[in-house]
């Protein structure tokens, strides 16, 4: 059983963000929990199939989890291979230059490949591209590398 991740104290603003703003509606919680552990099973599915990525589909998990479930949270923020990225980016504090690099080719390879070979229609081309384009960008300028 993993160790529940507590934060070091309520009052430092980098660590109320590990504390979940759990959802008074059942009905979302069941919705965010759901969904939290769908993008857990992706994760884990991408650590073994070459080309799915693992550590967005976490990334989406922590943030479901977050709105749900304390728990849930505690347990994916703790588990020994995956918590410390996902804690790190939480935080604010980046992600590996070797994540950040494997992210920017992952992009370009798989939607060129999608808009020049595998989308017929020129307005999905266009959609497709855009937002490959925007991912691209956000990666490269906004997702800061985490310090060695």
């Amino acid at each position: 059983m993993q160790p529940k991740f507590t934060p070091k104290t309520l009052s430092d603003p980098k660590e109320d963000i590990h504390v979940a703003n759990e959802t008074s509606n059942p009905l979302a919680k069941l919705m965010w929990v759901s969904l939290g552990s769908l993008f857990v099973g992706l994760g884990a599915i991408g650590v073994i199939v070459p080309g799915l990525p693992t550590t967005p589909f976490l990334i989406l998990a922590a943030a479901c989890y977050i709105r749900s479930s304390q728990r849930l949270y505690d347990w994916l923020i703790s588990n020994k291979r995956f918590g410390p990225y996902l804690k790190d980016y939480r935080e604010g504090k980046g992600i590996p230059r070797k994540a950040k690099r494997l992210a920017v080719v992952m992009i370009v390879v798989f939607v060129s490949f999608s808009v020049v070979f595998g989308i017929e229609d020129l307005t999905l081309k266009i959609v497709v591209g855009l937002l490959g384009l925007i991912g691209l960008l956000y990666v490269l300028f906004k997702v800061p590398v985490a310090k060695d």
